[in-house]
């Protein structure tokens, strides 16, 4: 069992940034990790996702406006949000799976394994 739980959510206003973080139980190595989020109404869908060779990967409308990263040694993952709008209003959920992100769908939720409560971030125009 791997225990994941979020951090950094809040309430911003449109334009301006986030950084959540996600602390994971025991060793990742090894692991992908990825943020998916799921908005009101609407159903869960990936974000971000990184592999422990820092190799990463994005949806498209995350391209260029967050970054996903990681500390190993902490076995945590982060994703710096910028250019925030209403749209990203958002439960944002950490994942983790036991095999590379390049393997199958980094961005389908039935791959992953392990699942934090979630953190809200909430975009105010």
């Amino acid at each position: 069992q791997k225990w994941l739980v979020e951090s950094g959510g809040g309430p911003v206003q449109a334009g301006g940034s986030l950084r959540l973080s996600c602390a994971a139980s025991g060793d990742t190595n090894g692991f992908c990790l990825a943020w998916f989020r799921q908005a009101p109404g609407k159903g869960r869908e990936g974000v971000a996702a990184i592999d422990t060779d820092l190799s990463k990967k994005y949806t498209e409308s995350a391209q260029g406006r967050f970054i996903i990263s990681r500390d190993n040694a902490k076995n945590t993952v982060y994703l710096e949000m910028s250019g925030l709008q209403p749209e990203d209003t958002a439960m944002y959920y950490c994942a983790a799976r036991s095999f590379s992100c390049q393997l199958g769908s980094w961005s389908s939720e039935n791959l992953y394994g392990f699942w934090g409560r979630g953190t809200q971030v909430t975009i105010s125009s």
